[in-house]
């Protein structure tokens, strides 16, 4: 029976991806996700998918707002350009979208089923029930907007769907797996994000089950309008008809405010993967990468990509965290540093590349640093994050930082290219 994973909070955002943004996520989620199928196969792909905790984090990492809901349009979007050229190498499909493109989510199913070999028919019908669950027996005050269907050759599946609640200003995000699905009405989310907004008329849940087929002989016995003629009548009474609230699940709740705390962060992994970084750059990435260009504040980044790559579970409580790889697109924590994030590519490209030749070292790197962050987070201490975050912004002009308000200048005023800053006093908070 597929299980629910936790809840979470999201806040509502709105506004575009800029293109020098997204082109990158595009290409570091590929690789990411060619990474993870390389070692640990394509249906713990679709479980990572499936885990809110991780899917928030791989946002994260690729440099999109840690918190926002705009992670899963972004990452839902990145993957989809990224993968669908890979689909007949790797056997993963990419479905669906926002808006207009969840509407030819079904299509899109028919046509791949066809050209691969199974019943896209049979899976077009569970992404409409999928997303009518979602919208009416799930009524929690969220409007859907996006539907993600991610599919494998054999027929696996996973669907991240969202939905909004614009007087909140809140997003909710659901996730569905495939796997160990007995039912689509009886408790069947891998994961659903979002903290509980009062109560909610849940009639997926298997305890519903009673109520579900009490709904269907009053509607036959009392015919439609019979059935409204008795609901006036019991709210006249003024009967209480509020369902038991369901048990609490543990949930992620991602904070309205932007900047990057101390308290979103966990420091002593964060120093782990930095010490790590320390510890296994002069080893591995310039004696055994020997890629041009790589240093030590790109080996960090990659010490959170290899995390989100090989990490369990439990390692990605704090999202937040990730973002201290690439930096946020709006300067939170700090702006995307592009020299860093394009040798972060260069480094993952040659890697995965590599490894589809057989030849391991490079991926083997990866895990090793990873498997040092784990060991050195027991011990090792550094910095608070402010301290951290001082000194990206310090350097952010030297690695290329870059945000949706343009490059970042260096002390004397002067951008990427040399010219002076034509608004003067611009902060760096």
């Amino acid at each position: 029976m597929a299980q629910r994973a936790g809840n979470a909070d999201l806040p509502l955002h709105g506004g575009r991806v800029p293109k020098w943004l997204g082109d990158r996520m595009t290409r570091l989620g590929t690789l990411i996700t060619e990474a993870i199928v390389h070692h640990y196969g394509r249906d713990e792909f679709l479980r990572r998918l499936a885990h809110p905790f991780w899917f928030q984090s791989f946002g994260a990492v690729m440099g999109m707002d840690w918190h926002s809901s705009g992670i899963t349009t972004s990452v839902i979007g990145a993957l989809k350009r990224g993968l669908t050229p890979l689909s007949a190498e790797l056997g993963i499909h990419v479905c669906g979208g926002r808006g207009q493109h969840s509407r030819k989510t079904p299509g899109e199913l028919v046509m791949i089923g066809n050209r691969i070999g199974f019943d896209g028919a049979a899976l077009a019908a569970a992404s409409r029930l999928v997303a009518k669950v979602d919208s009416a027996a799930v009524q929690d005050g969220f409007d859907l907007y996006l539907h993600g269907f991610i599919v494998t050759d054999d027929a696996k599946w996973v669907v991240v769907q969202q939905g909004m609640n614009g007087d909140r200003r809140q997003a909710r995000r659901y996730h569905w797996l495939s796997e160990g699905l007995e039912s689509f009405v009886n408790s069947p989310h891998a994961a659903i994000e979002g903290r509980g907004q009062g109560e909610i008329i849940n009639l997926a849940d298997r305890r519903a089950a009673r109520s579900r087929a009490s709904q269907l002989d009053l509607l036959s016995v009392l015919g439609p309008d019979g059935l409204v003629r008795a609901v006036a009548t019991i709210e006249s009474r003024g009967a209480d008809l509020a369902a038991s609230p369901q048990p609490m699940l543990p949930h992620l709740v991602m904070p309205a405010h932007h900047d990057v705390r101390e308290s979103d962060v966990n420091m002593r992994r964060l120093h782990g993967n930095f010490a790590a970084a320390a510890d296994r750059g002069p080893k591995d990435f310039e004696e055994l990468l020997l890629v041009p260009g790589v240093g030590a504040r790109t080996v960090k980044a990659l010490a959170m990509v290899a995390e989100v790559v090989h990490g369990t579970p439990c390692r990605f409580s704090d999202p937040a965290r990730f973002s201290l790889a690439h930096g946020g697109k709006d300067r939170h924590p700090y702006p995307v540093p592009l020299k860093v994030y394009d040798e972060t590519i260069n480094v993952m490209k040659s890697a995965v590349h590599k490894g589809r030749l057989g030849r391991e070292e490079e991926l083997a790197a990866l895990r090793r640093l990873d498997d040092q962050s784990r060991r050195m987070e027991r011990y090792v201490t550094g910095p608070d994050l402010k301290e951290i975050i001082a000194g990206e912004f310090k350097d952010s002009a030297g690695f290329g930082g870059r945000s949706v308000f343009g490059w970042e200048r260096d002390h004397e005023g002067r951008d990427r290219d040399g010219a002076a800053a034509a608004v003067k006093g611009r902060t760096q908070n």
